[in-house]
């Protein structure tokens, strides 16, 4: 395992650390837990009269979920350890260090250990007053068969989540409107990872999955867990196709749809190889008559250093196309959303 890394005990407090010293005029730290600071806030919360948003989750995806804490965007986050939920009462701190009196939206992706920490954090909240309400991503194509959406995984395609209630909380939507906003974009998103390589978790010095070098996962989830196919390693252009095949007659998107795109990379894939798949993405849509309203083309969701990337579809409407149009800014983001 080669990490640029002091002690691997340390990672998390000390990516915490050097994100806060990096950009202090963006990002505040909530109360301290038992195991450092877990929770990064926006540094003008709590804002009076909006709907707070808060996310978390595992370390290891920046810049999901940290990355996404900013205007227009999240107003707070809790931070796991690598691939692990954070605490139900660290998840409590963010959201009493956000609430601002019109309740709080968790936004977050749909595994077992969040799910059930962020449900205490909110019965916690609503005996405190908080007013809370959940929306769960569930992008994640590979991650359970159509007709059981319930069931699968959130992965980059959160990111439309993100930016369409974050849009919704800064004009002054009510909490079940900005929720409303949320199941919309989650609804309309599907996404599909392929992975050539695994990450190794620092703790472990293992590496999640094994895979041959002349072999590639479809399917692969940001955690290691396993696809739907295996084979051997393809051309770009074929990898794209049989990702988008799938993603296009999951929801179904049709001719004359209007469509946000997303490549995104998962750690150790480099630029050039995502705009060879985004060309093809291009491509492909063009073919079915699918018009590309705009498009995200970068790291927006990682797994460490996996090399693998994934494509995420939005389909758009009016409301949703002027929300994505709506200013948003994180210091993580190389392309504002």
């Amino acid at each position: 395992m080669k990490k640029i890394i002091n002690n691997s005990e340390n990672v998390v407090d000390e990516m915490v650390d050097g994100i806060l010293k990096a950009h202090p005029q963006h990002l505040k730290p909530v109360k301290k837990s038992d195991r450092g600071i877990r929770g990064l806030v926006r540094t003008e919360s709590p804002i009076k009269d909006k709907v707070a948003i808060a996310t978390g989750g595992g370390s290891g995806h920046v810049p999901l979920f940290l990355g996404y804490v900013g205007e227009g965007l999240l107003d707070g986050v809790a931070i796991g350890e690598v691939f692990s939920s954070p605490s139900s009462q660290e998840m409590l701190e963010v959201t009493r260090a956000i609430a601002g009196g019109r309740g709080v939206l968790y936004l977050y992706g749909n595994y077992s250990g969040d799910v059930m920490n962020f449900d205490m954090a909110s019965d916690m909240a609503e005996e405190k007053g908080i007013d809370v309400k959940t929306c769960l991503a569930r992008d994640d194509v590979a991650s359970a068969p159509k007709g059981n959406e319930e069931d699968r995984r959130g992965i980059a395609g959160i990111l439309y989540a993100y930016k369409l209630a974050g849009a919704k909380a800064e004009e002054g939507g009510a909490l079940d409107d900005v929720k409303a906003v949320a199941d919309k974009a989650i609804e309309n998103t599907r996404s599909m990872g392929i992975a050539l390589s695994p990450c190794t978790i620092p703790e472990t010095g293992d590496p999640t999955f094994d895979l041959g070098d002349d072999e590639m996962e479809i399917g692969m989830g940001i955690h290691g867990e396993r696809g739907i196919n295996r084979t051997q390693l393809q051309p770009s252009d074929e990898i794209v196709d049989q990702m988008l095949e799938r993603l296009l007659e999951d929801l179904p998107f049709n001719s004359g749809d209007e469509v946000s795109v997303l490549v995104n990379g998962l750690g150790a894939i480099a630029p050039s190889e995502l705009y060879i798949m985004y060309r093809r993405v291009d491509q492909f849509l063009e073919e079915k008559g699918i018009e590309i309203y705009n498009s995200y083309v970068g790291e927006y969701a990682t797994s460490m250093e996996m090399k693998g990337a994934s494509i995420s579809l939005m389909r758009l409407d009016e409301e949703s196309k002027r929300l994505l149009e709506k200013p948003a800014y994180s210091p993580f983001l190389l392309k504002q959303v």
